[in-house]
């Protein structure tokens, strides 16, 4: 690797905000001998362009002696991150490479079948005549030849040991934050009948705990090599049995890793269990396990660290970094920080209070009509503005969705489920109208930059559920503090939803009163940028309860869209706003 390069590598023409500051902190972080640099910057400060130029700065072919890595990685856990990347003409030689079911095939009559169901995969010594254009194997081989490789985490794991991606001299993981977690969700083994093709013959007996799963996995890993050698001794396949096929090899190998790192006494990984209670024994629904592990290190050198000599972790929501290294198994000795300043005006993200109540469990029936109320007077507040409502779960949505519906306002609100979320959010996101949407696990990796949003709502602290086995053994071990920064990072990464540039501006709300006593537990873990914003946190003057005026202004739905670019603005960017004397001076 040469930092030295840094700055040439930038691929954009000009600096803004503080990335030329950032280069320069990035670069003498490397040169002072450190195999990781954490780069905590925050939303909207072009990580993705900071991220390009030190992936420029690895050996290229050539350069010192043989043999030695060259290239690079991007890798980042967000497909949408990394639909971004691919999207950005800055970014465009970056090759992007997706796992096969992203793909079709492009033979007659298969069209519409996914690369990984396709003929070269069904049948035994297929000899495809279009192989030199099928699209998965022509940006695989673009990728694998190209001095920078990009792809999603999960993709970049699963090719561990691969002969096409094998070491390069770089590896830049953008939104690193959730890095542990994320490879806690890839190494978790799911051993229920949607993913275990042969269940009916190799059931799970009950499970009290984890050593129960040992001789269970050792039997079901012989009755899938059975049947997977009885699907590759056939001539051909069907699509079905060639997933059945793909996904056996899978599970096999999912449950050597499990069986060998369970005798390996030198493991750090510790390896918990959970078993579905529904049904009976006899109901294919219920018995289902899941095997989950805490702290996977070792899993990550075998997936991460061990496919470059440099690493770049880049994210806004690196709040510890020695307890970032703790859970993704790096030595801290050998790790450097680099913090990148918030350019933003902080007047245009302001935070406010309009707690209701908690809406824990047990008391979220009595605070959510509260919450819902509330809604209302926001959606008149913002009566021609887009509003994003975190949800936290699909029960929270679907409740808040028919408190609304019953207040006379659905009209204005959209949501999705869990099969039609991207689809959903884009029709919202290309609607000049300024419904709300509701919506679920999307803290993170969306960019509702200009008038795509203009206000959010927080409705519940999004603490880690402890039902998990992960989260219990991990409380029971006293890792409070990782409780709770865990939440806060959830949070941070809401608020950057809708403020995404210097000259953009957008409220956050914030309706669980845990979110004022999360703050106070997570202060010392705060970036200084966000304990800013936390510090002038106030009360809203909002309109009294009116579902017609939460309707908006019935002329703005067939109202073009303002330019995001032509938005007139004063000096901090809301001097113009229409609702800068409801919102206050913050």
């Amino acid at each position: 690797m040469d930092p030295s390069r840094i700055v040439a590598e930038f691929p954009a023409p000009s600096f803004r905000g503080a990335q030329q500051q950032a280069l320069a902190d990035i670069r003498a972080a490397f040169e002072a001998g450190n195999d990781v640099v954490l780069v905590r910057a925050p939303t909207g400060s072009g990580k993705s362009l900071l991220a390009r130029a030190i992936a420029g700065c690895a050996r290229q072919d050539g350069e010192g002696p043989p043999g030695l890595a060259t290239g690079a990685y991007y890798t980042t856990p967000q497909v949408s991150q990394l639909d971004d990347v691919a999207g950005d003409d800055l970014l465009d030689d970056l090759s992007v490479i997706r796992g096969k079911p992203n793909y079709s095939c492009i033979l007659p009559g298969e069209t519409t079948t996914p690369v990984n169901q396709a003929p070269c995969a069904r049948e035994r010594g297929f000899d495809c005549p279009v192989r030199h254009r099928c699209p998965y194997f022509a940006d695989r081989a673009t990728a694998s030849e190209n001095p920078i490789a990009a792809m999603t985490l999960a993709y970049f794991m699963q090719t561990a040991g691969s002969e096409v991606f094998g070491e390069r001299d770089v590896v830049v993981v953008d939104e690193a934050h959730g890095l542990a977690e994320w490879a806690e969700m890839y190494a978790t083994i799911e051993l229920s009948p949607s993913t275990v093709p042969v269940w009916d013959a190799c059931r799970p007996p009950d499970v009290d705990g984890i050593a129960d799963v040992d001789g269970y996995a050792e039997r079901l890993l012989d009755v899938c090599s059975r049947r997977q050698t009885e699907l590759r001794g056939r001539a051909e396949l069907t699509p079905d049995e060639a997933a059945e096929r793909d996904r056996l090899a899978e599970l096999r190998r999912d449950l050597q890793w499990f069986l060998d790192d369970r005798k390996d006494d030198d493991s750090p990984t510790v390896w918990v269990a959970d078993q579905s209670d529904r049904g009976t024994r006899k109901d294919p629904r219920g018995g289902a396990v899941t095997v989950k592990p805490l702290d996977p290190a070792r899993y990550l050198h075998h997936t991460v660290w061990d496919r470059g000599n440099r690493f770049a972790l880049l994210s806004a929501t690196i709040l510890d970094k020695e307890a970032f290294c703790r859970g993704a198994g790096l030595n801290p000795d050998t790790v450097a920080l680099v913090d990148v300043p918030h350019t933003f005006p902080v007047e245009n993200r302001p935070l406010y209070d309009v707690t209701q109540g908690k809406m824990t469990y047990e008391h979220r029936e009595e605070t959510l009509p509260k919450l819902a109320r509330t809604v209302v007077r926001l959606m008149a507040a913002h009566g021609d503005e887009k509003g994003l409502i975190h949800a936290h779960s699909y029960a929270i949505a679907d409740q808040l969705r028919e408190l609304l519906s019953e207040f006379g306002v659905g009209g204005r609100v959209r949501g999705h489920d869990r099969d039609n979320r991207d689809a959903a959010l884009a029709g919202w996101k290309r609607s000049d109208d300024p419904d709300v949407f509701i919506s679920v696990k999307m803290e993170e990796a969306l960019d509702l930059n200009g008038d795509y949003c203009r206000w959010q709502v927080l409705c519940k602290a999004p603490y880690p559920n402890t039902n998990d086995s992960r989260v219990a053994r991990r409380l029971e071990d006293g890792q409070w503090n990782w409780y709770y920064r865990t939440a806060l990072r959830t949070v941070i990464q809401a608020c950057g939803r809708v403020v995404r540039s210097p000259d953009d501006y957008g409220a956050t709300y914030l309706a669980d009163t845990s979110l004022l006593d999360l703050f106070e537990r997570a202060r010392g873990a705060m970036p200084s940028w966000f304990a800013e914003q936390v510090d002038r946190m106030s009360k809203p003057d909002l309109p009294s309860f009116d579902p017609e005026a939460a309707l908006g202004d019935a002329d703005s739905r067939s109202r073009t869209r303002r330019s995001q670019t032509g938005q007139s603005t004063g000096e901090n960017g809301m001097d113009d706003h229409p609702l800068s004397d409801v919102w206050g001076d913050g």
